[in-house]
């Protein structure tokens, strides 16, 4: 097969992409597009917001396990950018992986930068997003992984597949409602619609012209690759009068159950077997919150695409209204735990560590923090902000040098490695916490791993401020799910009850309101990586650290020397 050339064009920055889907050796070849600014209409409103090719959401990327990318983006816009290809472990090349400030400077307007890496034994449904403030509420894509030419999927070929982007839309600029809540210190506004690739739906004003349809034929069983890329929602996501077969999520493959809902946070991506079997006509496929904190002002609102059988039937019952499926209340928090817990690995028998080098406890949540600058106005009680924390860490992104760039330039007074293991203070982390506990410390703070060690980390939920689900992202790293349950965990009798034979594969994990959740990896992946909430509200308040994995012995095990273009801060 010769290699392809998929363009890629930002309303801000160009990007281009070249890969080879089965050359040992892919040739690359660079194209440079001009870009211009893109309109986008939607809910009776016009912004012009950041795209690519025009589009939002961007086009698909779809590439084959082993193959290997060069992206050059060139920045023509007016905000600094960088890019993450969410769950793509960048083995030895994290100068790639994109967090800005964590393992690169941002490329200012008018620069460009090259990222170069190669998917290594994985396949199935990814995305890629910017990962600088608030950019990806526009600006992300799906990434499609498909097995090896000769490989197939652990489940019979689909007839069709197709990528559904659940995302959040606002009647303003994203950076602009940002800006808002910095200088407030308040929480930000709400979304004004979900979407469901890039559309809002029948149920919002001036949407049903362009609502999204997915056509069937009776009979047939599609795969629907599902991602959130919503800011800051989990959501609930169900098709009417019909069910789905989960068999896949965050790209690695799951033993099958079927069900009528899926919950999926900001981050995750599941893949669904869905088979024709209604009679024919149009069916709405809905998402909706899961809104876990109480009090939280969230958007309750319900974005619509529609499942078309292709027969004349359908096109008669199109003029009149497609069938609604049930969708669970914002708050049900049974529903999204219950799905969440009938996750089973396919493969992981056998590879889950048993034995722990690093045993570290997170408390993670939120909290509030005096007001120290001048001319904030700051909104949460007592005039404080509101901010968020693990192990009473708010994490602060630097400025003069990426966390990286730093570790390998050997530069002083970036970042420290003295992240706590452990919270300073032990509490009652889900019941009644003394405001006192309330008010983290800020910092740079990493914490250093041994290549090669087997690293369990307990994502203790808290208390501080409100319990709420946080989806947890740890880049570089897939990870096993071990364990969860309600309450503070007990590292006396818990541990007795983990999944050691069959847990699930996952990137980003909701840490249970009012509960934990456990997961084991091995640390052989050497770089800077950045673990956060996949919420963006709270990663720009802290909800974040970094870990250090050392380089292990000899090039295999040493990260590459970075690319000659890599920006500078």
């Amino acid at each position: 097969m010769e290699s392809q050339n998929i363009k890629w064009c930002f309303l801000g920055f160009s990007m281009f992409i070249t890969f080879a889907a089965c050359l040992a050796k892919p040739e690359t070849h660079f194209h440079n597009f001009e870009i211009t600014p893109t309109p986008v209409s939607r809910l009776c409103t016009t912004q012009h917001i950041m795209t690519v090719n025009g589009q939002y959401p961007g086009p698909t990327l779809e590439v084959r396990d082993g193959d290997s990318l060069v992206i050059k983006v060139t920045n023509r816009g007016k905000y600094d950018i960088t890019l993450h290809w969410h769950g793509i472990r960048q083995m030895r090349t994290p100068w790639a992986d994109g967090p800005v400030y964590i393992t690169q400077c941002p490329i200012k307007p008018g620069g460009t930068y090259t990222y170069r890496f190669t998917i290594e034994n994985q396949e199935g449904t990814l995305w890629w997003h910017a990962h600088s403030k608030w950019l990806r509420a526009t600006v992300y894509g799906a990434l499609i992984i498909y097995p090896k030419l000769g490989s197939s999927y652990p489940f019979p070929k689909p007839a069709r597949e197709f990528p559904i982007l659940l995302g959040e839309w606002w009647n303003r600029d994203p950076m602009h409602v940002l800006r808002q809540a910095t200088i407030t210190g308040a929480a930000p506004n709400i979304s004004d619609a979900y979407t469901i690739n890039g559309q809002p739906g029948d149920l919002y004003r001036c949407s049903s012209t362009g609502t999204t349809i997915y056509p069937v034929q009776a009979g047939e069983t599609i795969l629907l690759r599902v991602i959130n890329a919503a800011l800051n929602q989990q959501l609930f996501f169900a098709i009417a009068n019909h069910q789905m077969t989960v068999v896949e999520a965050d790209a690695a493959y799951h033993k099958p159950f079927t069900t009528n809902v899926i919950m999926i946070g900001p981050g995750q991506t599941t893949n669904v077997l869905v088979t024709a079997n209604q009679p024919a006509g149009s069916y709405y496929m809905a998402a909706t919150a899961y809104a876990s904190a109480p009090g939280i002002a969230f958007d309750n609102t319900t974005t619509t695409a529609i499942l078309e059988y292709n027969s004349p039937h359908s096109k008669v019952q199109r003029g009149g209204q497609p069938i609604l499926p049930q969708l669970p209340v914002w708050n049900d928090t049974n529903t999204a735990n219950a799905f969440t817990a009938r996750f089973r690995g396919l493969n992981s028998q056998g590879k889950v560590p048993l034995e722990i080098d690093e045993n570290l406890f997170f408390a993670v949540g939120l909290g509030v923090i005096n007001c120290s600058q001048p001319n904030f106005r700051c909104q949460a009680p007592n005039n404080t902000r509101f901010t968020a924390s693990i192990n009473n860490v708010s994490f602060v992104l630097p400025k003069r040098n990426s966390i990286l760039q730093a570790l390998y330039q050997n530069t002083p007074g970036v970042f420290t490695t003295d992240f706590p293991p452990v919270p300073p203070v032990q509490f009652d982390y889900t019941g009644n916490v003394p405001r006192g506990l309330w008010t983290p410390v800020r910092g740079t703070k990493a914490y250093k791993l041994k290549f090669g060690s087997t690293v369990q980390i307990v994502l203790q939920n808290t208390n501080i401020s409100t319990i709420e689900d946080h989806p947890m992202h740890l880049h570089g790293y897939h990870f096993f799910v071990v364990g969860t349950g309600k309450g503070n965990f007990n590292p006396s009798t818990d541990p007795a009850r983990f999944n050691l034979v069959d847990p699930p594969v996952r990137n980003t994990i909701g840490t249970t309101p009012g509960g934990w959740v456990a997961i084991r990896f091995i640390a052989d992946n050497p770089g800077v990586w950045l673990m956060h909430c996949h919420l963006d509200v709270h990663i720009g308040w802290g909800l974040a650290m970094v870990f250090l994995v050392e380089d292990g012995v000899g090039k295999l095990e040493s990260i590459e020397a970075p690319p000659i273009d890599l920006p500078q801060c």
